[in-house]
């Protein structure tokens, strides 16, 4: 991995921190489908290119193993991205004309965050899985990994179980992975990447 794209890697994690935590911001809060729309197709772009210097550097351990995981990161990521695009085209020019029902459908490319939850989940525990055999990554930040990849699948199970966004079902494991867990895991990995660091060394002291 050059040392350019390593920084533009850091850089696109930062943005994906901050990203998130509007997304979980206009999500939760504002529910204002303009700006969470938007949070998600540019926050699944941003991540694209954050999986790839993450698993590429993952590679190290297991080849193999770091390119399923960067499969998986990809799908996720480029799920979320259409899932964004199309309800970002359908807040910008709303069907017309369309039975009351349909209105509530799941996204197809995207059932209730199949991708940009649950397959993403998967990729960061595959990602969690090689951190505890790579020496660069400290536990601290291995064992965040593996909290923020259960939260992800977490989240998906309660959207597509529990279908009433109120309950405490899916507002506590969202709010719990938007606000808090995920912006920190993308602001420690970004920071790393843009010193040029390891993540051990930025994640020793405040996780280890």
């Amino acid at each position: 991995m050059t040392h350019h794209f390593q920084r533009t890697a850091g850089l696109a994690a930062i943005l994906a921190a901050l990203g998130g935590l509007l997304y979980a911001v206009s999500f939760v809060v504002l529910q204002n489908a303009l700006l969470y729309s938007l949070c998600l197709l540019i926050g699944g772009l941003l991540s694209l290119v954050v999986m790839v210097a993450l698993f590429e550097r993952l590679g190290e351990v297991d080849a193999q193993v770091a390119m399923l995981g960067l499969m998986l990161a990809a799908v996720a990521a480029l799920g979320a991205a259409i899932h964004g695009g199309y309800d970002l085209a359908n807040v910008l020019h709303p069907p017309a004309d369309l039975p009351a029902g349909m209105a509530g459908l799941p996204s197809q490319i995207d059932p209730r965050g199949l991708l940009t939850f649950g397959v993403a989940g998967l990729a960061v525990l595959v990602a969690g899985g090689l951190m505890r055999r790579h020496l660069r990554f400290s536990p601290g930040f291995t064992a965040l990994t593996f909290v923020l990849g259960g939260l992800l699948i977490a989240v998906y199970l309660a959207r597509l179980i529990v279908l009433t966004p109120t309950s405490p079902l899916v507002l506590l494991p969202a709010a719990l992975t938007g606000f808090v867990v995920n912006p920190l895991w993308y602001l420690l990995l970004g920071l790393s990447l843009r010193r040029g660091e390891t993540a051990a060394e930025v994640g020793s002291p405040l996780l280890a």
